[in-house]
């Protein structure tokens, strides 16, 4: 990765600069059966239009503050890094009544009424499927995604010293979270083209730096698992060689 990259978006950039068609999250559910592969361009798009209905449709400026109420999955990928492109602060599992905008999973709907701003749910189906009834009060993120723009350009330069995630008691700048996943990255032994399998949960730092930043960092990419204990036995063992796995953190 270019040593000048000062914010998760910067990361982002590139890497789809340095090899677009490689993988970069392979997400699993094992209490669904999904599997959904996204390269570098898949997910820099699903970013794009992310970052732009977070910029034009909800209005979204640099420094509000978005309430992040989703579990590990590629879509709460896609929104930690269209709220770095944005200049928008990410507050994983935080207040919704102190946040400008949340963003909610099916479980937490009622929590995330708190919030008095924008709301947005998505379904976390297959395929980045809809709501069948969508919920009352909420934007369905899987209606309103699609037509949004491909490539996205901040209104306003975003700045790498400004808050920019906020998970477990732990509070980031941009570049303050770039340096730390470089940082894990070298600890977790990444390099350009590992492969880093993640069953840990996004609900503090380790989970998403290993479920997301560090292989960012690295140029390596990250197979997320979620409810990977629902398994067989011998699941595992067979999903590290058919994802060719070189470091895990379960």
């Amino acid at each position: 990765m270019n040593a000048t990259d000062r914010t998760p978006a910067d990361l982002l950039r590139s890497a789809l600069a340095a090899d677009p068609s490689r993988p970069l999250v392979t997400f699993y559910d094992d209490a669904t059966g999904e599997r959904v592969e996204l390269s570098v361009a898949t997910f820099a798009n699903w970013v794009a239009k992310t970052a732009n209905l977070l910029q034009d449709d909800l209005a979204a400026e640099p420094g509000d503050r978005l309430a992040l109420l989703l579990p590990a999955h590629w879509q709460t990928a896609v929104w930690l890094l269209a709220c770095s492109s944005t200049g928008v602060a990410a507050a994983v599992d935080g207040d919704p009544a102190a946040a400008g905008l949340v963003v909610s999973g099916p479980d937490t709907l009622e929590a995330a009424r708190a919030c008095s701003g924008e709301r947005v749910a998505l379904a976390l189906r297959p395929l980045g499927g809809r709501f069948p009834q969508p919920p009352e009060g909420f934007a369905d993120y899987a209606v309103e995604v699609p037509s949004q723009g491909d490539r996205f350009t901040p209104y306003a330069p975003v700045d790498p010293d400004a808050p920019a995630l906020t998970v477990g008691g732990l509070e980031l700048t941009g570049a303050q979270l770039v340096d730390r996943a470089r940082q894990d990255a070298l600890r977790l032994g990444l390099q350009p083209g590992s492969r880093l399998l993640s069953g840990l949960p996004y609900q503090d730092w380790d989970g998403l730096s290993a479920g997301l930043f560090a292989p960012l960092a690295a140029g390596a990419s990250v197979v997320l698992c979620r409810n990977l204990d629902r398994l067989p036995a011998d699941g595992l063992a067979k999903r590290l060689e058919s994802e060719r796995v070189t470091v895990t953190a379960l």
